[in-house]
């Protein structure tokens, strides 16, 4: 047992990696189709987060010493910095305008009157903040979780 390798076995660590990029896949999914279906940033947020514990579980401190908790604090700040500055946005315009709808750029596109056909470039502003609040979510519960899995090892010595 002393030989064995950090983390868990050959097969979960296996089943990992595979399962690796259809979960990144869906929760990028989720979050950028929030507008439209159930979900967005924060339910994104936490699948791709999800998608971190599993990996730091599977590989143990190899893979954790690849995650800095500076890194991710970073990455929640510029999430909710994102997030503040287009409420600002919206803010200056009209009370809460939705600047990019009707705009005929990206996530611009008109919508006609009645059910919203499924057009992923309709939401306006909507999609945009998805985006900010799923990076927000994702960074917060990946330094969750790492700073949980570490003060285990801590505790453990």
């Amino acid at each position: 047992m002393k030989g064995k390798t950090e983390g868990m076995s050959v097969i979960v660590k296996t089943v990992a990696c595979i399962l690796t990029v259809p979960a990144y896949i869906f929760g990028l999914y989720i979050v950028i189709r929030g507008h439209l279906t159930p979900g967005g940033g924060f339910a994104g947020g936490a699948i791709l987060a999800t998608l971190i514990a599993m990996l730091l579980v599977s590989f143990g401190r190899n893979l954790e010493r690849g995650f800095r908790k500076e890194s991710l604090s970073v990455l929640e700040i510029l999430g909710m910095s994102l997030f503040i500055t287009l409420a600002f946005f919206g803010l200056s315009f009209t009370f809460f305008h939705n600047i990019l709808a009707n705009s005929g750029g990206l996530f611009g596109m008109s919508v006609e009157f009645g059910p919203n056909s499924g057009y992923l470039n309709t939401g306006g502003l909507i999609p945009v903040m998805n985006i900010a609040v799923g990076i927000e979510v994702f960074s917060a519960l990946s330094m969750i979780i790492l700073l949980m899995l570490t003060g285990m090892k801590e505790e453990k010595k």
